[in-house]
């Protein structure tokens, strides 16, 4: 695979979509540190993955490829969004407690898959598709998006603490933005020499033995 041109390091020289990536995350930190009045174990993983995040940012290469579509765009917004919009809705309505410790073991469960996705991905890590890199070590010796995987099991972890209808609709939503992302995504990787031998391999996108 041709090896994309080295940029500076730092903010200096960065593109646009490098520093727009840093703002978000920067702020999903601050949010993280507002939101939480008292930090567990998970919050601490979630603070490791926005400061690995801000590294990646400052010194990742530019694409070979990328999906600039506005319903890539739109799924990326989506994918962004949806969570801290449960946040909003259970504090405008209260929701029903399902299984708290289930719930609470399926969060902490998708933190650590989640980080692990993230330290394999390195400086391929992006928000829109692109083709930066084939990752194939890590968690994605079992399933192809494993990233996308912790943000599903996360998902139901946190509405079996606390969920309501509000909730299970925004669910629902960032479930179809993530489905698309991982199709866009897989578009642009089939351009990857290595990308057919990979997907002989590890057949499953997202649920091992069922998809």
């Amino acid at each position: 695979m041709t090896e994309a041109r080295p940029t500076a390091s730092g903010l200096r020289g960065r593109g646009f979509a490098d520093l727009l990536l840093f703002g978000v995350t920067l702020a999903e930190l601050a949010l993280l540190v507002v939101l939480t009045p008292t930090f567990t174990l998970t919050d601490w993983i979630y603070v490791s993955q926005n400061l690995l995040v801000l590294g990646i940012t400052l010194t990742r290469r530019p694409p070979e490829r990328q999906d600039r579509s506005l319903a890539s765009g739109a799924a990326v917004v989506i994918a962004y969004t949806y969570t801290y919009a449960q946040v909003a809705c259970l504090r405008w309505v209260p929701g029903e407690v399902g299984w708290s410790t289930g719930g609470l073991v399926l969060v902490t469960l998708g933190a650590c898959l989640s980080l692990a996705s993230l330290l394999s991905l390195g400086r391929w890590f992006g928000v829109r598709p692109a083709l930066r890199g084939l990752a194939t070590k890590g968690p994605y010796r079992a399933v192809r998006h494993p990233m996308y995987l912790a943000y599903l099991i996360s998902d139901i972890g946190y509405n079996l603490q606390e969920w309501n209808t509000g909730t299970v609709l925004l669910v629902m939503a960032g479930w179809a933005s993530l489905l698309y992302r991982i199709r866009a995504e897989e578009r642009m990787l089939s351009r990857d020499p290595g990308w057919p031998a990979y997907a002989a391999r590890v057949r499953y996108r997202l649920l091992p033995g069922l998809w």
